[in-house]
């Protein structure tokens, strides 16, 4: 692969030294973006398989930036500190069905954490191969909190800034994914003091806002030599109505609440299209791939909360195929320098 693949420190290093040596170098600079959507991120795996074996190498090594959100927290945390994709897919194979049956909100919580305490150890951002955004939702001040890996992506006050605000990877990854009430908000003690946190998803669904904007202004690339991918986790109908009553009926921390899927469902589908309206209008010069097709089979409605692994399988053998309508235009984004 020659000179192209460099680590976040290095380029790190390249902005702290020369703030302007992006926008000399012709290398174009590589933003993968995950969307939230639950257990609906198989759909997103999906593609993000056919992307890796068109380019045969680890994602990492591919894109200077990963941006995820909620579930997109998870695969870009994975990927950024080296995991194949195929790794990734037995990971939720084994552990996302049994985390979304679970019928309680606590006991939940308890389990996506002790998850994702076992997969991540202690470890922190410097556990990275490639710099990394987080998005989260502050609960009690009702603003976003990004979790980035790198000075160099600071917008501001870089002379205080602490990689991941000091903490873990495994809380990060709770917080982003915490959307209530279908989990708690997940309290968290950080360099900037303690906040109580929730889904990355009621604030920046689709992140790919936040990551263009981290690529253009402090990593100071032009706009012209970014190169987007976005990936969202499909649009489907519903579930009957019937499924997500008897859902909320055996789980008691929603059940005054059942058409809350539908509400919640319904924030995070207006979120996700919002912000790829206004990535569109405010940098609609930046060349970008957006995968996210939207299906209609009645057989194929799942939400965020989907259990059942063989219509999960299904998402994920969609997402394969989406990355088909994509192929020549990700083949030109993503090995037109490598070696």
């Amino acid at each position: 692969m020659g000179d192209f693949i460099r680590t976040h420190r290095d380029v790190a290093a390249e902005v702290r030294d020369n703030p302007n040596a992006r926008e000399a170098d012709s290398t174009p600079f590589r933003v993968l973006s995950l969307d939230g959507g639950g257990a609906k991120g198989f759909y997103t795996l999906g593609v993000l398989f056919e992307i890796e074996a068109l380019i045969q190498k680890p994602l990492w090594s591919c894109f200077d930036l990963i941006y995820g959100t909620s579930t997109g927290a998870i695969i870009a945390a994975l990927l950024a500190r080296g995991e194949s994709v195929t790794s990734v897919q037995g990971l939720y194979k084994e552990h996302v069905p049994t985390i979304m049956r679970t019928n309680d909100a606590r006991r939940r919580t308890r389990e996506l954490q002790r998850l994702a305490r076992q997969i991540f150890g202690d470890a922190k951002s410097d556990a990275f191969k490639t710099m990394v955004g987080i998005v989260t939702t502050n609960w009690l001040d009702e603003d976003p909190m990004i979790f980035k890996s790198s000075v160099s992506q600071a917008h501001g006050s870089r002379g205080s800034f602490v990689p991941f605000y000091g903490c873990e990877i495994a809380d990060v990854i709770v917080a982003s994914c915490s959307a209530y009430p279908f989990f708690d908000p997940h309290t968290l003690a950080t360099s900037k003091g303690t906040v109580q946190l929730a889904d990355g998803g009621f604030c920046a669904n689709n992140p790919s806002l936040y990551a263009i904007a981290d690529a253009h202004l402090p990593l100071a690339n032009s706009r012209e030599n970014i190169r987007l991918v976005s990936l969202g986790v499909g649009s489907y109908p519903q579930p009957p109505f019937f499924k997500r009553a008897g859902r909320a009926i055996r789980d008691w921390s929603i059940v005054k609440h059942i058409p809350s899927s539908d509400f919640i469902q319904k924030i995070l589908d207006t979120n996700t299209s919002s912000m790829e309206t206004l990535y569109k209008i405010l940098f609609k010069d930046v060349p970008a791939i957006r995968i996210n097709q939207k299906y209609t089979e009645p057989e194929l409605a799942t939400d965020l909360m989907e259990h059942d692994l063989a219509k999960l399988e299904r998402l994920t053998q969609k997402g394969r195929r989406s990355f088909g309508a994509h192929e020549e235009k990700l083949r030109s984004f993503l090995l037109s320098t490598l070696g």
